[in-house]
C-alpha cells in the first residue's frame, strides 16, 4: 500500500505546500505522496473504529478517493488534523450504514431516553417487532415537523447532524435540540400507547 513518485528529486514539500500543488494540479502522484506518509494513521484510526482488517484496508483506500474531491473543495489548515476528521467521519458514517434498519431500532429501542421501563423488561414487542414499530410509526407522524424530519433523517437515513442541518436549512444545535425532543415526545407518546393498551 505505497505510493512511488517518480520523477521527484529529493525535496521534500510540505503538506501544505503538496495540499496546494494538488488542489492546483490535480495530479494524484502529488496526493499519493501526501497520502502515502498517513496511510499508517489512517489505516489505525480505521481498524479503531472497524474493528476488521481487511475493512480497514479498503477504508484506507476508500478515503484516498475521496479527497481526489475533497481537497480542492477545503480550506486545509493542519492536514494532519484534517485527515484525522475525514476518516473518523467515513468510519463513523460506514459502521451506521452497515447496521440494518433493525439493528439501529434495536439500538434505539435500548435508549433510557426514548423507551420506558416496563416491569423488568423493556418496551414488550410483538414477534418481529411490527407491533412497537408500527407504534413508533404512528408517534413519529404526531412530532412537529422539524422534529419528524430529524428523527427520520438521523435514524432511518443514517444522516449525521452536519447534513441533517444542511438538508433543513437550519443551525446544527437545533438539530440536536430536534432529537433531543422529538426523543422525549416519542417516549411519552409510546408510554401513553402502552397504558391504554
Amino acid at each position: 500500500m505505497q505510493f512511488k513518485i517518480p520523477g521527484r528529486k529529493s525535496q521534500k514539500l510540505t503538506d501544505e505546500e503538496l495540499v496546494s500543488e494538488f488542489s492546483l494540479t490535480g495530479n494524484l502522484e502529488t496526493l499519493g505522496e501526501l497520502y502515502s506518509g498517513y496511510m499508517h494513521l489512517v489505516y489505525g484510526v480505521c481498524l479503531k473504529y472497524l474493528k476488521d482488517k481487511d475493512e480497514s484496508k479498503d477504508a484506507v483506500m476508500q478515503i484516498f478517493e475521496k479527497l481526489v474531491t475533497e481537497i480542492p473543495r477545503q480550506e486545509i489548515g493542519n492536514f494532519r488534523s484534517w485527515l484525522y476528521v475525514v476518516t473518523k467521519n467515513h468510519c463513523l458514517m460506514k459502521l451506521r450504514s452497515m447496521k440494518s434498519e433493525k439493528e439501529r431500532f434495536s439500538e434505539w429501542m435500548n435508549d433510557p431516553l426514548v423507551f420506558m421501563e416496563n416491569g423488568n423488561s423493556l418496551h414488550p414487542i410483538d414477534g418481529d417487532g411490527s407491533a412497537i414499530e408500527a407504534d413508533l410509526a404512528d408517534c413519529i407522524k404526531k412530532l412537529k415537523n422539524e422534529q419528524g424530519e430529524c428523527i427520520r433523517l438521523f435514524y432511518y437515513e443514517s444522516k449525521c447532524y452536519n447534513d441533517i442541518a444542511a438538508s433543513l436549512n437550519i443551525d446544527e444545535k437545533k438539530v440536536k435540540s430536534h432529537l433531543q425532543n422529538a426523543k422525549r415526545n416519542l417516549k411519552i407518546c409510546l408510554e401513553e400507547k402502552n397504558a391504554g393498551q
